[in-house]
């Protein structure tokens, strides 16, 4: 089976050596991502909201590079340095997710890489043949 590397310009995936996504047939699998801009600036250090909907942006963005798009999340893994932020970050998810509704975590980490970092998201998607 064809496996196809989706890169962004994040600054971590060639020191830690790993893609944004990974396309392997049917399946996508989307690396952790943050609300960082195209210059790879966290956006709204301070504001859980607005950095979920540009995380998602952003995994948007890496789905639609290997052929598909939020439609076909099955699957998201939030991790947030503060779960007290859960309804900012999942009000966030579900304007986005809204009729798609895929399976979610959501759990609270001690740290993110970086510390104005408060969301971080990983998706799965499955393509529909």
């Amino acid at each position: 089976m064809e496996r196809k590397k989706i890169a962004t310009k994040a600054r971590w995936e060639p020191i830690i050596g790993y893609s944004r996504a990974v396309r392997v047939g049917s399946h996508v699998f989307v690396s952790g991502t943050t609300g960082t801009d195209s210059t790879g600036a966290i956006v709204a250090p301070n504001d859980p909201y607005a950095q979920t909907i540009r995380t998602i942006k952003n995994i948007e963005a890496a789905l639609k590079e290997s052929g598909t798009g939020l439609k076909d999340v099955v699957r998201t893994k939030i991790y947030v340095i503060n779960i007290g932020d859960w309804e900012k970050i999942g009000k966030a998810h579900a304007e986005l997710f809204s009729d798609i509704r895929p399976a979610c975590t959501m759990v609270e980490i001690s740290r993110l890489i970086a510390p104005e970092i408060l969301v971080e998201i990983e998706a799965d998607a499955v393509i529909a043949e």
